[in-house]
């Protein structure tokens, strides 16, 4: 298991077009990836699980994957939130 915390920078939080570019980034990872918002996990697969998290700018919330891939997978959905989103 590998798990990093990163703060939401975008303006409008992880909603619609950004859960959506992170749902794409996370279904290219073979591990399972959990979301982690005020201790509540949400499946990082899942379109419907990362909108109903309501992560708005400036909330922390926890990447933690599990599988062969896990290390890579949270790094790029880290860097995706903190750089492209």
């Amino acid at each position: 298991m590998y798990e990093s915390a990163v703060k939401i920078k975008n303006e409008i939080g992880l909603h619609a077009r950004p859960a959506s570019l992170f749902i794409q980034e996370a279904i290219k990872f073979s591990s399972n990836i959990d979301v982690i918002k005020n201790e509540k996990v949400y499946n990082g697969k899942s379109i419907m699980s990362v909108l109903s998290m309501s992560a708005g700018k400036g909330e922390e919330i926890i990447i933690r994957a599990n599988g062969e891939d896990e290390e890579k997978a949270v790094k790029s959905l880290v860097n995706l939130i903190e750089n492209k989103l």
